[in-house]
């Protein structure tokens, strides 16, 4: 079980941190990601990154402002999230794969978090 939290309100140019607690396994050979929705469209690819977190990928759209990260330790997954824009708002779903290699395709993943909505405002 995944567990989104952290989301709120925001000004644009602000920042926000997400976080994403596992529960029920150990997630340290899971590939694990960052997907957004905003209504009417698809869930789409934010960050990504392997099971080690040694490799890691980002929608070009958040490129330079947010940074993934992950502590096998403690089960949890971070996003951080700087210079936000209008345009981030969108409900924010963490995923995991069993699988140390990441996907940014949302079909890949297993296992989902509930959603948690950021909104910026301009």
């Amino acid at each position: 079980q995944l567990q989104a939290s952290g989301g709120g309100l925001a000004q644009a140019g602000g920042s926000l941190r997400l976080s994403c607690a596992a529960s029920g396994r150990t997630v340290s050979s899971y590939a694990m990601g960052w997907f957004r929705q905003t209504p009417g469209k698809e869930r789409e690819f934010v960050a990504s990154l392997s099971a080690s977190g040694s490799i890691i990928r980002y929608a070009d759209s958040v490129k330079g402002r947010f940074t993934i990260s992950r502590d096998n330790a403690k089960n949890t997954m971070d996003l951080q999230m700087g210079s936000l824009k209008p345009e981030d708002t969108a409900v924010y779903f963490c995923a995991a794969r069993s699988s140390v290699v990441f996907y940014t395709t949302p079909n890949s993943y297993s296992y989902w978090g509930q959603g948690t909505l950021v909104t910026v405002s301009s």
